[in-house]
């Protein structure tokens, strides 16, 4: 089995990349190393990748026909997690979003059509479902009115795979996920974001009144999510929450990281930013009737570990 994983020297990308070489699954990683967060970062998430046989890099952009070229046959899926992330830095550049992820995913599906790929998963993401005051937000919820410039290219990514898996009989999974953290965080995250403000004595910028609330999921849970996507075979075109369906207040999410981290947080309050939205909240029936998704990683627990790896890697 050959996979293509575009993002893959990123966050999610590296963790599910290594879960499939372990599988003795072939891994093609497509990245650009865009600047958005420091190379050294990335090149480090890959290190146990690169030490592979069955693993090897392409630097490149989805949006580059050359690149995409260079891969090579066959492929049995592909992973799409490339994208330009977060929906504050969207706001003040809603072009380069829509590039990115609107035409560079319209570049990959067409790439897929023209190898006859037969799998491809899409990450998508909780903010597609804008103010949603149903909770928990479910799949089958159809009025979906995003709000930042991010969140619209993720709901116009899940209606682009919708044609391709019409017209060309590609299944096209699109996984919505919330709020992922663990280890190799990206730095602008909240989490390792406020993890590093107060080891080093900085205040914490809180927006809002700390009742604000995101149903964090840990890494290898989502990776799990992905990687019973990559199996799956029973219809051409599914939309599926991956979450942890336990929401945590800002407040508390503050209060977990200063426990795991042994340190009090001085707080730097601000007001609520424009795009974000007051509460995200999974509903994951679905990703468990369809993939067997059972995510199994407290929040408590997450964080723990999360600090862990960045003691070391800090």
């Amino acid at each position: 089995m050959h996979c293509l994983i575009t993002g893959g020297a990123g966050f999610i990308g590296s963790r599910l990349a290594e879960r499939l070489l372990e599988e003795g699954i072939r891994v093609t990683s497509l990245d650009n190393f865009d600047p958005f967060y420091a190379r050294k970062l990335k090149m480090a998430n890959l290190r146990c990748c690169l030490r592979s046989p069955d693993f090897r890099l392409v630097e490149g952009d989805i949006r580059d026909a050359a690149a995409l070229e260079s891969i090579p046959a066959p492929l049995d899926c592909i992973v799409h997690l490339a994208a330009k992330a977060g929906v504050r830095p969207s706001l003040a550049d809603p072009g380069g979003y829509v590039s990115v992820n609107v035409a560079g995913l319209q570049s990959m599906l067409e790439f897929a059509r023209r190898r006859s790929v037969p799998q491809f998963v899409f990450a998508s993401s909780s903010s597609v479902y804008g103010v949603n005051p149903r909770t928990p937000w479910s799949e089958s919820d159809h009025v979906l009115l995003p709000v930042s410039p991010y969140a619209g290219t993720k709901v116009a990514g899940e209606l682009m795979g919708h044609v391709y898996a019409s017209l060309y009989g590609m299944r096209f999974l699109a996984l919505r996920l919330f709020t992922v953290y663990g280890p190799r965080q990206r730095p602008d995250l909240a989490i390792r974001k406020f993890a590093e403000a107060i080891l080093a004595g900085r205040p914490l910028p809180m927006f809002g009144d700390g009742s604000s609330s995101r149903d964090y999921t840990y890494v290898d849970d989502i990776v799990a999510g992905f990687r019973a996507a990559m199996d799956y075979r029973a219809t051409n075109y599914e939309v599926i929450n991956l979450g942890n369906s336990d929401p945590i207040s800002l407040r508390d999410m503050i209060r977990v990281i200063e426990e795991a981290l042994n340190r009090k947080a001085t707080l730097d309050l601000q007001p609520p930013q424009p795009g974000d939205v007051p509460a995200t909240f999974a509903d994951i029936r679905k990703a468990g009737d369809l993939l067997g998704y059972r995510p199994a990683t407290s929040f408590t627990e997450g964080v723990s570990r999360f600090v862990s790896w960045l003691r070391t890697h800090a």
